[in-house]
């Protein structure tokens, strides 16, 4: 069996982490694709250094540009890769523009090289379509041979668009996998003590969707409830390059008043500080997932989140619809107060570290047949 692997931006990265190293484990030929989405050596190379990714056999060096742009990129690019590896199966997942370009490639491919696509973190929904990454996973989902959820919401959210159970498999969370095997390390780090932070006494922030960061008024009410929770307590804010930029154009900096904000972190150190954190407000889908299984109370920044397993069982909660600066700062106050609970004490079923090794297996069972029979 050969497996090509793709990765293409930052929140690829920890999930793509545990199923190369499973892939390697058994054995089984498993070259990467590094998409290029994430150009940044900042929001990439480290995130490939931190994880013990290897080095991508293949780079098709993307890079930015519209989503019709970026997308295009993509599938030019890859197409010729996958002419030349004629892969069992390309696994794809997530949501960004690199997953849904090589489904796409892949599907329109496989009557030609019978090779199959397998969307790891299938089946997530948050009914916004303004949002591009609803498009990519619905779509994504569509071109699918094979559907790997990572919560058994997701089943009846495929079921309802007419997918059959057969191709649905229940993996569980692979970024959970990788938060596991890094946290000791991140923990090592000592980033607190660098930082003089307290452990369990600041909160973290992180902002990066298009939909909150450019637009002036919701960015701006945003900036002013960080302000007024920097006085309550330590405010750290690891801000993207899209942020930063928009917060200079807008001419919102003077807002920042009192928030300590850093340069972006690479994965342990921002690991570190959010298992240290006592609250965490982001628009980021991982770090929902993540707070859930770290135990850390979570505000989420959206008006929807295709992750309601975090709400229902996890720690987080969404911030009152639109946001606005005494909306924000009341749900900061309420997710403080809450407290922190003890890792995984409330962990979603499948967010336990062996999510890959379910990934896998469903791949060897479900391999296609020999070469020489496809048509």
């Amino acid at each position: 069996m050969r497996v090509l692997v793709v990765a293409g931006a930052r929140p690829n990265f920890m999930k793509v982490a545990p199923i190369v190293a499973e892939l390697g484990r058994r054995g089984i030929e498993a070259p990467l694709v590094h998409t290029g989405q994430h150009y940044d050596a900042r929001m990439s190379d480290t995130f490939f250094r931190d994880l013990d990714i290897p080095a991508p056999d293949f780079h098709l060096g993307v890079g930015s540009g519209s989503h019709a742009v970026q997308t295009a990129g993509v599938m030019t690019a890859f197409e010729p890769v996958l002419r030349e590896v004629r892969p069992d199966w390309v696994v794809v997942v997530g949501d960004v523009n690199s997953t849904l370009a090589c489904a796409l490639v892949t599907a329109k491919l496989k009557p030609e090289l019978g090779c199959r696509v397998a969307h790891v973190e299938a089946g997530l929904r948050s009914g916004d379509w303004a949002m591009p990454e609803e498009v990519n996973r619905v779509l994504t989902d569509r071109l699918s041979d094979l559907l790997l959820t990572p919560s058994r919401d997701a089943h009846a959210n495929l079921r309802a668009e007419g997918i059959a159970d057969a191709q649905v498999v229940f993996a569980g969370n692979v970024m959970i996998d990788t938060l596991f095997a890094q946290l000791p390390a991140a923990r090592a780090l000592g980033l607190l003590d660098e930082l003089a932070l307290p452990r369990g006494g600041y909160a973290v922030v992180t902002l990066h969707r298009p939909s909150m960061v450019d637009d002036a008024r919701a960015l701006a009410e945003t900036l002013g409830a960080l302000a007024e929770a920097a006085r309550e307590m330590p405010v750290v804010f690891p801000m993207h390059p899209r942020t930063r930029q928009n917060v200079e154009a807008f001419g919102l900096a003077p807002m920042l008043h009192g928030v300590r904000v850093v340069e972006p972190l690479g994965y342990r150190a921002m690991l570190a500080l959010t298992d240290g954190s006592a609250v965490v407000l982001t628009d980021s889908g991982g770090l929902q997932e993540e707070t859930t299984s770290l135990g850390v109370p979570c505000v989420t920044l959206r008006e929807q989140t295709e992750r309601p397993v975090t709400v229902t069982q996890g720690t987080n909660r969404l911030a009152p619809w639109p946001l606005t600066r005494d909306g924000i700062l009341s749900s900061f106050r309420e997710a403080a107060a809450e407290g922190r609970r003890e890792p995984g004490a409330r962990a979603p079923e499948g967010w336990d570290g062996r999510a890959a090794e379910r990934v896998v297996a469903a791949l060897r069972e479900r391999c296609a047949p020999p070469r020489e029979a496809v048509r």
